[in-house]
């Protein structure tokens, strides 16, 4: 008899809401990114993660009148959004949870914890991230898959089933949306004052490191993403730039232009109006935040006759809840159809001994 229920682990990076966690959260971003391109030692963790703590402290604090991030709300609400919608479709048999990389109480692992003590035995996971990448699923599944061996008790696992939703980069309704939205942005804002050629837009992606250790670091997907929403775009607005956010890091050569430089071209090329829209990002943050108010800053500082305008994530729209919960419709089928396995963990550990013996011989 199949299980009648799916916990659905929707995962999300997370962000610092007290400024006493920032050491804390540098040392986990640490250990689960930094660590996938940049050539640091470990033991030096804790120590950089207090000193970036100083910087985040005047950034957030000092200079940007006690910012607190935004995306942790807005996540809440886009896990209520997605888990009605799915209860629409399946009832109460499906159950909406949320897991962040960096923030307690919401480590994947204290999630799993609870999925299992409700009884579940089945889970979707469920990165709400537009780009797969090593920085971004890949450290969610990294994440899941140290809780489950953590969690493996005795000799038989309590988990029978899983499921898994890689990005939405691709997905047509994903990408007419963020059309739509800037094109109701010009509209609303620019049409009147600005020619269709002059308005310049900024399709900003998630930077990417271009070597992070020989694992998949996102650029593809992310440049993939770029086409397709430029090219719901061009026909009408002919000056559109991928822009990238990166993380300036010493010694690691990045994604480019940035969306600084990206800018800078399109006024060269005539533009008296710039619209940034985050593509490669579905929840605000800092980043599409203070990292965006920044660069404006210092290009108004320089174009004073050019209009800019920060354009939003899809956060909780409506349209983005639903098409969300569409992706997820059906994997929550088949979970449920599913009649799931017993894991030994046991079995794992023997099948190991006796491969390594067999190569050996």
């Amino acid at each position: 008899m199949a299980s009648q229920r799916v916990a659905v682990l929707l995962m999300g990076y997370g962000e610092v809401e007290s400024y006493e966690d920032f050491a804390n959260y540098n040392e986990q971003a640490l250990n689960l990114l930094t660590a996938k391109f940049a050539p640091v030692p470990t033991w030096v963790y804790p120590a950089i993660a207090k000193l970036l703590a100083i910087f985040d402290l005047h950034e957030w604090s000092h200079q940007h009148g006690n910012f607190i991030s935004p995306h942790n709300a807005i996540f809440e609400e886009q896990r209520e959004g997605i888990e009605k919608e799915l209860q629409a479709t399946w009832g109460e048999k499906v159950k909406v949870f949320k897991a962040f990389n960096f923030c307690a109480p919401h480590l994947p692992e204290q999630v799993l914890e609870e999925i299992k003590d409700q009884g579940f035995d089945k889970i979707l996971i469920y990165p709400l991230l537009v780009v797969d990448s090593i920085f971004t699923s890949g450290i969610a599944v990294e994440q899941v898959n140290k809780a489950l061996a953590n969690q493996a008790d005795g000799d038989s696992h309590w988990l029978k089933s899983s499921r898994y939703i890689p990005s939405f980069f691709n997905k047509p309704d994903y990408i007419k949306l963020l059309a739509r939205m800037v094109e109701e942005k010009i509209e609303e804002e620019l049409a009147q004052g600005h020619l269709a050629s002059q308005i310049g837009i900024i399709l900003m992606n998630h930077g990417c490191p271009h070597k992070a250790k020989g694992f998949t670091s996102g650029i593809d997907e992310s440049q993939a993403l770029y086409e397709l929403v430029r090219e719901e775009l061009i026909s009408k607005y002919p000056l559109i730039s991928v822009g990238w956010l990166n993380h300036d890091t010493p010694l690691i050569e990045w994604t480019q232009p940035n969306v600084k430089l990206a800018a800078q071209n399109l006024i060269e090329l005539g533009a008296s109006s710039i619209v940034m829209m985050p593509i490669g990002f579905a929840t605000e943050n800092h980043e599409t935040l203070l990292d965006v108010d920044h660069i404006i800053h210092s290009l108004q500082h320089k174009n004073s006759d050019v209009t800019f305008i920060r354009m939003p994530c899809v956060n909780s729209r409506p349209e983005f809840m639903h098409m969300a919960a569409e992706w997820a419709n059906p994997q929550i089928e088949a979970l449920l159809e599913e009649s799931g396995i017993t894991v030994n963990p046991q079995l794992a550990k023997q099948q190991a001994i006796q491969a390594h013996s067999h190569h050996h011989h």
